[in-house]
């Protein structure tokens, strides 16, 4: 089934709704309206009176809406030194660190500011690595670009590559988590699961060490629901709401009591309440469960576990008490989660301001950012996190010595800032 992944949250009762608001216009042209803000989605080219006009009668409007003169940005994703989103229109941009061609430009040099990577208005998802670069499409291929070195491209070798580049035939990838150091993981719409790139902690969960230089099915089951690479480690959910991990687990961040590695998927724990889990970048994992919950495990030297100590786990522990955590993003040694009410919380790791919180004091427990109700989604990257409010705009806060910000410049931030 091809399907766009970047408004998963649009129920059938919201599609009604968009349906009866939908005004007529130009091929492409979906037009919405909320109480704060008109999201644009496809063309806006060839706009003409007569579709301003009869658009006007069907909504009820005598003059077609004010649009935002401001980019629309519907994902974000932060790698190792560079950021990568897509905007509403499905257009890739990316900035940041470029030494291995990360930024899908064609060449290495530096970007401060979003860049669109090609012509192409089908991009479904992104998800940045720590050198490279992986994205579907909204047909359903995988695409990667960057460092190569040890075959986390999956193009059957390990020679960097510039722009995108497409990953076999397949026309049936659902999500890719390209956030680990140099391997990178996936799933597809029959819900198998495949990884690919080094294998030097068993992160593929193949049951060996040796790399893999293209997609390689990882058991035979038919029932992933998502995967999150780690720098070494891999971590994914099944549809039953189990939890399973494997490959480096110097710290523990299996989640499996010990410190042991493992070359194949192991269960963690009994719960069958997964919801959510994550482990970008870094040696930590954290996950929430369907009562949002909030379970932090793995490496703690900074406090990125949320725990108010610097205390290694080996399994998973709740931080705090509170049922209101939604979605999070485990970065190399900072967190960050939101909750039900759209706030934003960070902690651990603060070296480079990538907090937000105004200084550069690490946190042990989860501090929110700002006083702001509105954060949509969000992605911790090495030393630097990205946000997207509810009405589309996307900040930036941390280390900016490649311009991973996009704010035009190379300096650090240490509050979130308009991108």
């Amino acid at each position: 089934m091809k399907r766009s992944t970047l408004f998963p949250d649009l129920r059938r009762r919201d599609r009604s709704r968009l349906r009866s608001a939908t005004a007529p216009g130009p091929a492409g042209l979906v037009i919405t309206m909320t109480t704060c803000l008109t999201v644009a989605v496809g063309s806006l080219v060839g706009l003409s009176g007569a579709a301003t006009a009869s658009t006007g009668q069907a909504t009820g409007l005598s003059t077609w809406p004010t649009w935002p003169t401001w980019p629309v940005w519907a994902a974000v994703s932060g790698g190792g030194y560079h950021t990568c989103g897509i905007r509403i229109d499905h257009t890739l941009w990316c900035w940041g660190r470029n030494s291995y061609g990360q930024l899908g430009l064609g060449d290495t040099a530096k970007r401060f500011t979003p860049t669109q990577v090609g012509g192409h208005t089908n991009w479904a998802s992104v998800r940045a690595g720590y050198e490279h670069t992986c994205a579907t499409r909204i047909d359903g291929s995988l695409w990667c670009w960057g460092r190569n070195r040890g075959g986390q491209l999956g193009l059957g070798d390990i020679m960097k590559r510039k722009t995108p580049t497409r990953v076999g035939t397949g026309t049936d990838w659902a999500h890719v988590s390209a956030a680990g150091y140099a391997h990178t993981c996936g799933t597809r719409t029959d819900h198998t699961l495949w990884c690919w790139g080094s294998n030097g902690a068993g992160q593929l969960g193949l049951g060996d060490t040796e790399p893999r230089t293209v997609p390689t099915q990882v058991g035979t089951g038919t029932d992933w629901a998502r995967v999150r690479a780690g720098d070494s480690h891999t971590c994914a959910t099944r549809t039953d709401h189990t939890l399973w991990c494997w490959g480096y687990n110097g710290s523990g961040q299996l989640g499996l009591g010990d410190t042991t590695n493992r070359t194949t998927p192991t269960r963690v724990g009994t719960g069958t309440d997964w919801a959510r889990v994550s482990a970008d970048n870094g040696y930590h994992t954290c996950g929430t469960r369907t009562d949002h919950t909030l379970w932090c495990w793995g490496y703690n030297g900074q406090g990125q576990l949320g725990l108010g100590d610097t205390t290694v786990r080996t399994t998973p522990t709740q931080v705090g008490s509170r049922t209101v955590w939604a979605h999070l993003s485990a970065g190399h040694r900072q967190t960050c989660g939101t909750r039900t009410d759209h706030t934003l919380w960070c902690w651990g790791d603060n070296t480079y301001g990538q907090l937000g919180l105004g200084d550069k004091t690490g946190r042990t427990t989860p501090t929110q950012v700002g006083t702001g109700h509105s954060w949509a989604r969000f992605s911790a990257g090495a030393r630097h996190t990205c946000g997207i409010r509810t009405d589309h705009t996307l900040w930036c806060w941390g280390d900016n010595h490649h311009g991973q910000l996009g704010l035009g410049d190379q300096r650090d931030r240490l509050v979130p800032r308009r991108v």
